[in-house]
């Protein structure tokens, strides 16, 4: 059914879309960007990325009728990655600007980086990653490793199994999270270079999804 569909970032009229395909088509995968659900429903590989605030990303995707789609393809199995702002949305919520409710798909909450932690907000550059669970995308990334951030909120899962990563500022923070076929990092891998690449490479393999296919 998905044999001549591509890898498809979501285009929801936020983030970085742009750098985030470029990076994927650096790394030899076959992509587009698109917001359409019929093309999202034919997708090997779907990714969210995101910048910005967790209630403008959930306003943009309801408005575009993308909620839906989104949960449908997770729910078929199909391999997802979420980055920075498109890993929070798909927990239950975030206690940016009050209150607001996220995609559900995982448990647990967006919170604030303590106020008080004399560390600048947001929390902008590069930074370790502590690996806690080897997850297929990162395993050609050594322990470690540094990543590039760019947030000012992190996630808090309830089920402490699915963190593959964790970061330290000021808290030791989830930086990445792996459970089934969803994928999803705090970080931008689209930024961090060769170790960055190297996880979007592996996000083509598990999709099968290559240019000169």
């Amino acid at each position: 059914m998905y044999k001549d569909s591509k890898i498809v970032v979501i285009d929801y009229g936020m983030g970085n879309l742009g750098s985030v395909e470029k990076a994927l088509k650096k790394v030899g995968c076959d992509v587009l960007i698109s917001d359409n659900s019929s093309i999202i429903e034919m997708a090997r590989g779907l990714v969210l990325p995101g910048v910005g605030s967790f209630r403008d990303c959930m306003l943009n995707l309801e408005k575009h009728n993308l909620t839906g789609p989104i949960r449908k393809f997770i729910s078929s199995g199909r391999p997802f990655l979420g980055i920075c702002l498109g890993m929070q949305v798909l927990f239950s919520g975030s206690e940016e600007f009050g209150y607001t409710d996220g995609l559900d798909v995982l448990k647990g909450r967006v919170v604030p980086f303590p106020a008080d932690s004399g560390l600048k907000i947001p929390h902008m550059g590069w930074n370790q990653i502590k690996i806690k669970k080897r997850a297929p995308l990162l395993r050609d990334i050594p322990d470690g490793s540094y990543f590039y951030f760019v947030h000012s909120y992190y996630v808090i899962p309830e089920d402490k199994d699915i963190i593959a990563t964790t970061t330290w500022y000021g808290v030791e923070f989830t930086s990445s999270i792996w459970k089934d076929n969803i994928f999803a990092c705090q970080f931008h891998p689209e930024k961090s270079q060769r170790l960055g690449l190297s996880i979007l490479k592996l996000f083509g393999e598990v999709t099968k999804c290559w240019l000169n296919e």
